[in-house]
């Protein structure tokens, strides 16, 4: 955490659809500084070691994508806050049912897990 922004990662497979929707739905959010990759070598971001170690927190939209940074980069998922928010690749960029169900989610998340409540749910 930087001048009291909370970094968030984005994560998704090819940083085009859901990672890159939620970048851009929360980059004016006054509590983020955010960033996003995709797992895939094809992501107009790929994910690398730096986004990991500049992120307090990664939010992952599908297990698959924790699943990678574990098996990448081991070091990061075991000392890192890592959240799979279990959206699935059903979407366009900028769709606006993804980006209510994002805005629900991040929420949720920032409530729950980023703030420490009781009884979040981190994996």
């Amino acid at each position: 955490m930087r001048g009291g922004k909370i970094n968030i990662l984005f994560v998704c497979t090819v940083n085009r659809m859901r990672s890159a929707t939620a970048h851009r739905i929360f980059e004016s959010d006054l509590r983020f500084e955010v960033d996003s990759a995709g797992t895939d070598q094809s992501a107009n971001t790929v994910l690398e070691a730096d986004h990991l170690e500049w992120a307090d927190a990664i939010i992952v939209m599908e297990k698959k994508h924790r699943n990678f940074i574990r098996q990448k980069f081991p070091d990061y998922y075991h000392k890192k806050i890592i959240v799979c928010l279990y959206i699935p690749d059903d979407f366009y960029f900028m769709e606006p049912a993804l980006i209510t169900i994002l805005k629900e989610k991040v929420e949720d998340v920032y409530r729950r897990v980023l703030l420490g409540h009781p009884g979040s749910e981190i994996r």
